[in-house]
């Protein structure tokens, strides 16, 4: 049976984006039903968004969404992996205005039967919440790609929390049936180098995505699957382990903003281990 899917991406920073879009377009058993972006260019993420899809041959609707945070100032503009799109064909044009409408709707249209995954900041989600506060019990589960939870982890905040924190502390708030995150301290255990990724990237699906690469490996030489991670674990959740407990964001300190605090509790699902390999052989094997 499918997962109907709803994602949520700033695609066109990180290039693990690209490679999330890509399994799921590959997946079997993902029914994607539409993709929303976020967060600086977002009309140039949607169009790289669409170049991936048209490639996979898929007309998923595609709405471009909030391209700033909430309350503070834009951390994340630019979108350097537009350069490739001259190379690749793809919609100009999409819907304005109307993302968190869209997502609002399809959920309403399937009750209890979508996973909303989101692997950007939480701009987009936190308007949908406040829009229509009803939404996360319609859903059959929210994932994220979003925080960091073991001690001693690598730094204290991460990324797509940290560029809208009142958007992060308000979808944690939020309690949908499942309310799942996979964290930065997992997600950079699964790493591979340029050359050995070069190589794996020659199916149909990810030469988009190899393109894509080309303005990040001007500045790294390994890529990290973050995104890809918290993918997986709709298909394939014994690719982590994970634990319940409470996740709080911090908002009060400016420095800090965007903190994750995970305590006791039953409220979220947090992944506290990853198998590597499992990983490795379910992402690659969906393009087999």
């Amino acid at each position: 049976m499918s997962i109907k899917v709803l994602l949520d991406t700033d695609i066109g920073s990180d290039i693990d984006d690209a490679l999330c879009l890509a399994y799921l377009l590959a997946q079997p058993e993902c029914e994607l039903l539409g993709i929303t972006t976020v967060t600086g260019d977002v009309e140039k993420r949607a169009m790289l968004a669409s170049a991936q899809c048209k490639v996979a041959g898929k007309a998923i609707p595609i709405y471009p969404g909030a391209p700033d945070p909430l309350l503070i100032a834009q951390k994340q503009p630019d979108v350097p992996q537009a350069r490739a799109l001259d190379r690749w064909d793809h919609e100009t044009s999409f819907p304005r205005g109307a993302a968190i409408e869209f997502l609002r709707q399809t959920i309403r249209q399937h009750p209890g039967e979508i996973t909303l995954l989101c692997i950007g900041p939480l701009t987009n989600i936190a308007l949908l919440f406040r829009s229509d506060p009803e939404i996360p019990s319609l859903l059959k589960g929210l994932v994220l790609m979003c925080g960091i939870y073991s001690r001693g982890g690598p730094g204290a905040c991460e990324w797509n929390a940290l560029v809208d924190p009142h958007a992060t502390s308000i979808v944690y708030r939020a309690a949908p049936p499942v309310h799942r995150s996979i964290g930065l301290d997992v997600t950079l255990q699964v790493t591979m180098q340029t050359d050995q990724f070069r190589q794996r990237c020659q199916t149909p699906l990810l030469r988009p995505v190899l393109d894509f690469a080309d303005v990040w490996f001007q500045r790294n030489d390994i890529v990290t699957f973050h995104d890809p991670l918290a993918a997986t674990t709709l298909f394939a959740p014994d690719i982590c382990t994970f634990e319940r407990g409470s996740v709080e964001i911090e908002l009060a300190s400016e420095r800090l903003a965007g903190l994750t605090h995970w305590q006791g509790g039953e409220t979220h699902e947090v992944a506290t281990q990853v198998r590597p390999d499992r990983f490795f052989e379910h992402y690659f094997g969906a393009f087999a």
